[in-house]
């Protein structure tokens, strides 16, 4: 059974929370949640997943211009939603993944998952936690040039100038920013409380994080694992916050093992 909510309809609007998914693959499923900076972010680790497992891609209600129900407002609404959606699809021993502020919906669904659909969690750079002594930049405040010099390893080959984007993708790219403001913006990508109940979720939980990135430094990660009853901080060397854009074997080669660490066997097979 999924957790109670006070509220029957919310619980009915969580039903009806509008989904864009993209799949791929068969086999395990793995849910891969991406980040502030949209689908694409994760669309090479999606595809990479896809040769072993069942990939579950959802685009954020939202971002990329799909469509936001009033009534979605916090990070704890969308991992309500897509545990919901895991539940009535029958899905069990599902693999979450979860970049930067997809990394903090796959926490959340942890701790709200009552009925054990979750058996193994992948957090690459995620934010979602108060650290008082690693507080999170405030990546609204930056411009592009302080965005790269924060995000990447190499910010020379990933800054992009937004006065040379086409008008539809800056457009794209300022909305998303506006989404991601709505949901996350305050308290600052954070939920004041998650960090403390983390301690309940017992599945293997593997963080990954950039060796170089500034946005949530390594040892706001490591702060972050030793909050779970099992979590592994592994440092992704010459990577910043998309660790998978970055250095994508070995990000993958992590994953992959993880996937196949914590897989649940199904009764009646070997």
């Amino acid at each position: 059974m999924l957790p109670d909510h006070t509220s029957a309809v919310y619980s009915d609007l969580l039903l009806t929370l509008p989904l864009t998914l993209s799949e791929a693959g068969s086999g395990r499923p793995v849910l891969i949640l991406h980040g502030g900076g949209g689908p694409a972010t994760v669309a090479g680790l999606a595809e990479h997943l896809s040769r072993s497992a069942h990939a579950i891609t959802p685009v954020h209600p939202g971002w990329d211009g799909t469509h936001r129900p009033d009534w979605l407002t916090g990070i704890d609404d969308l991992a309500l939603g897509y545990l919901h959606h895991l539940h009535d699809r029958d899905l069990d021993d599902v693999l979450v993944v979860g970049s930067s502020l997809g990394g903090w919906i796959a926490a959340e669904m942890a701790v709200r998952d009552t009925a054990g659909i979750i058996t193994g969690l992948v957090l690459i750079d995620a934010v979602g936690v108060n650290v008082e002594a690693e507080p999170i930049t405030d990546f609204f405040a930056l411009d592009a040039r302080g965005a790269a010099e924060h995000s990447w390893h190499d910010p020379d080959r990933y800054h992009v100038d937004p006065s040379r984007l086409p008008s539809g993708e800056l457009a794209r790219r300022q909305a998303n920013m506006a989404t991601m403001r709505t949901l996350a913006g305050d308290p600052y990508m954070h939920d004041p409380k998650l960090l403390g109940r983390l301690g309940r979720v017992h599945v293997p939980a593997l963080l990954l994080w950039g060796e170089s990135d500034r946005i949530v430094t390594p040892a706001y990660g490591a702060a972050y694992a030793d909050a779970f009853a099992d979590g592994t901080l592994k440092v992704i060397p010459e990577a910043g916050h998309l660790p998978q854009i970055e250095q994508p074997d070995a990000t993958a080669a992590l994953i992959d093992a993880h996937l196949h660490r914590t897989s649940t066997p199904r009764i009646g097979t070997e």
